[in-house]
């Protein structure tokens, strides 16, 4: 009998074998694609139809790629040839919020708007805030170990979740984690699942840690400055001087004049840089007026609105990026971080990056934890080899600068000829061990975050 079907008779119409939705799951927004069409996608609407998907997976070896809204850049969500997709997109509920305990207990996938426009109406948030809140999945987000613009001072997801229920590639459902403020019985596997990109098990709920909303006012602080070079040493005095903004954005001038051309906006200063900063809390109106002192200090010319409506029209410049790079052509988003007080160094090694290759590499920041995602442009559906002989020498001056090769994207297909050497060999070969144990026949998102022959 085939797997699919094993799939159609314990779940009926629930498997979709149509060519599109086998299409769809082949890709995400980095551009990468899956080479071949997988088996059947499994739209899940509860935890007993993963599991089942699982049982069959692991009863036929069948190899499993789990996927929520898609929106992942490093191609860790991509289905290929003869594998299942187990897409949770529809097991979207919120089935618990506790005020007096600031938590929240959802299925995977929920959307980061549809959640917090939930917790608002009881006075509480969920911190995590990607670029793609509006169309990524809490599930993805703990999938890839999410960030986003407001994690220097909230936290990301790793911060943020209690507890996760996991499926296991042999379909055994575990609860990890607590919903207690402390707990530290045995090892911490819900901080070994928040980005495993899906190699580990299958995230079918999740117990979140709430913040209640911040009282007080928002204030945003634009800040446009000679050359990037410039912005990025601006952002790491506002660091070193202990405020810590709720956002603390940086564009270069690629990224900007590509922004204000895709909203109609005035053409930037040829050459400038932005810093974009939001306080909030009884405090905004004083830290943003130091923040716009220590600008001013640093080449920087500021503003002040304490408009939130004007702030939301601000960051919106920011949260435009992906729009932007989208209009120039085929993008390679990457995801690279270093110590704050490195960032200036590293946009350095970008600017040499460019020269040596003769390219111009859009870039933007969370200049408040030193998270940069330059974007690499060039058309066609192929990532071209000079753009990866690029890549390299990036993600090699962020390590050597004591960071790392990816800040909240996560690894997936596109960075894991990297991973060993960011690593080194015992850790690398440690961390497949690790997944082993989880999935001993290897069929959970194979070929991603470990290379497949090695």
């Amino acid at each position: 009998m085939s797997v699919v079907s094993l799939l159609r008779d314990a779940l009926g119409a629930r498997v979709d074998v149509s060519e599109q939705a086998r299409q769809d799951a082949r890709s995400d927004r980095s551009g990468h694609a899956a080479v071949g069409l997988p088996q059947a996608v499994v739209h899940a609407e509860s935890v007993d139809d993963v599991q089942q998907t699982m049982r069959i997976a692991t009863a036929t070896r069948t190899p499993v790629v789990v996927r929520g809204a898609g929106t992942g850049l490093a191609g860790a969500a991509n289905a290929g040839d003869g594998e299942i997709v187990l897409s949770l997109r529809r097991m979207d509920a919120v089935l618990e919020v506790r005020p007096d305990d600031l938590l929240a207990v959802v299925e995977p996938g929920i959307l980061n708007a549809d959640l917090n426009a939930h917790l608002a109406a009881h006075g509480l948030w969920w911190a995590p805030d990607p670029a793609s809140r509006d169309i990524s999945t809490v599930g993805g987000n703990i999938a890839t170990g999410a960030g986003g613009l407001l994690c220097a001072k909230y936290g990301v997801v790793r911060d943020a979740v209690l507890g996760v229920d996991l499926v296991l590639a042999d379909g055994r459902l575990l609860h990890l984690g607590h919903r207690s403020v402390k707990g530290v019985t045995g090892l911490d596997l819900t901080a070994l699942v928040v980005g495993s990109e899906g190699t580990l098990g299958v995230v079918v709920g999740a117990t979140l840690k709430l913040r209640r909303l911040v009282p007080g006012e928002t204030c945003t602080v634009t800040a446009t400055f000679p050359g990037v070079r410039a912005a990025a040493a601006g952002s790491a005095a506002v660091t070193a001087a202990g405020i810590q903004p709720a956002i603390m954005e940086l564009m270069d001038a690629a990224s900007l004049t590509a922004v204000h051309a895709l909203l109609g906006l005035p053409a930037p200063t040829p050459g400038a840089a932005q810093l974009t900063i939001q306080t909030d809390g009884p405090a905004a109106r004083a830290e943003a007026e130091d923040i716009a002192a220590i600008l001013s200090a640093h080449e920087g010319v500021p503003v002040v609105s304490h408009d939130p409506v004007e702030g939301d029209r601000l960051l919106a410049v920011r949260r435009s990026m992906h729009a932007a790079m989208a209009s120039l052509g085929t993008t390679l988003i990457e995801d690279v971080s270093v110590p704050r007080s490195a960032m200036p160094a590293m946009f350095d090694e970008i600017a040499r990056i460019e020269r040596e290759f003769e390219m111009v590499i859009p870039t933007v920041a969370h200049a408040g934890d030193g998270n940069l995602h330059p974007n690499f442009i060039f058309e066609g559906p192929e990532t071209p080899a000079r753009v990866w002989e690029a890549a390299d020498e990036l993600f090699r001056a962020a390590i050597r600068l004591g960071g790392t090769l990816t800040g909240e994207h996560g690894i997936g297909v596109l960075k894991r000829r990297w991973l060993a050497d960011e690593l080194g060999e015992d850790q690398w070969r440690l961390q497949r061990d690790i997944a082993a144990v989880f999935d001993p026949l290897g069929i959970l998102n194979p070929g991603k975050v470990f290379s497949p022959d090695a």
